[in-house]
């Protein structure tokens, strides 16, 4: 729980963030946080609000305002999800997402790299934050300078469990392992973009075409803590109806509800090739203020409500 001085760096981080799109040309949007029909996706659980649902993230309409010709957009908003709550997880939650037509997720990683090397010249006077160019986190110095790595999920796989991706995805131990064994030591000594997915957890992301059988697909890691989501945008409305119907057969199975989200397949025959990233925003805040658990990185934990 943030007092007066939290709230004040928050505050500056929230316009070092603004300052950094608005200087690029991308332009705000303010999107509904309360919808009819949500992207399939199986992994989510969503809140329902009197028969139709809180976002879990503002993609949907973000990504029809890129097929109406918003070229560059950028939101700040909160996001709901049904999670444990726990060091790192709000099921109210602050997300940056942020959408760039004519670029892909290779494009997208070096926007992060320039969006965090800017935050640490904007806010060099953060508690973690080192003149150096380092954040210092828990016991952890990690260096900040460029480039940062890029490290497939195939060669972490190989790296760190000692096992073939595609044995990890047959015996369903990926998330097991990636969680267990992978995430907690990426990022240690300087952020790791961990890249190209199997594509059956790219739902929305572009098939690689050098590579089919990965998702063009990133996650952004710093200290074992897992900070941005990011990936071209699959704009093939049959491949993206195709995916969402297995999706939403997987929901049924779970006994939840799922519905074809009809009006984004609509506008999606619309919308350039582009890429597109979510970054938690309370998680940042907790990494440059230096603190361990993200109940100390909000204003009001869902516990003190």
């Amino acid at each position: 729980m943030l007092g007066p001085s939290g709230l004040r760096r928050r505050s500056e981080l929230m316009g070092a963030l603004r300052a950094f799109f608005l200087a690029r040309d991308y332009l705000e949007v303010d999107t509904p946080v309360r919808l009819p029909c949500l992207l399939p996706e199986a992994h989510i659980v969503a809140f329902s609000s009197d028969g139709w649902w809180l976002q879990p993230s503002p993609e949907l309409c973000m990504k029809r305002l890129l097929a109406r010709g918003c070229e560059r957009l950028f939101q700040i908003c909160h996001c709901f999800r049904k999670e444990e709550c726990g060091r790192l997880h709000q099921s109210e939650f602050c997300m940056l997402e942020w959408y760039c037509s004519g670029t892909d997720y290779l494009g997208l990683m070096a926007e992060c790299e320039e969006l965090l090397t800017s935050l640490g010249r904007a806010l060099s006077h953060f508690p973690s934050l080192q003149v150096s160019g380092h954040l210092q986190w828990q016991d952890k110095k990690i260096d900040l300078s460029l480039p940062w790595e890029r490290l497939s999920v195939h060669d972490a796989f190989r790296r760190y469990t000692g096992m073939e991706v595609e044995e990890a995805l047959a015996r369903d131990l990926f998330e097991e392992l990636l969680v267990s064994r992978i995430e907690p030591r990426l990022g240690q000594q300087g952020p790791v973009f961990l890249y190209d997915y199997p594509l059956a957890l790219g739902s929305l992301a572009r098939r690689s075409t050098a590579r089919p059988k990965v998702a063009e697909r990133f996650e952004l890691y710093i200290a074992g803590v897992e900070l941005a989501n990011g990936f071209s945008e699959l704009t093939d409305v049959k491949e993206q109806r195709h995916r969402f119907a297995s999706e939403i057969a997987s929901l049924h199975s779970q006994g939840r509800e799922a519905a074809m989200p009809e009006r984004f397949l609509n506008d999606l025959e619309h919308m350039p090739a582009s890429a597109g990233i979510a970054l938690g925003v309370d998680r940042l805040f907790m990494l440059l203020s230096g603190v361990t658990d993200i109940r100390q990185a909000i204003p009001f934990p869902e516990e003190t409500l």
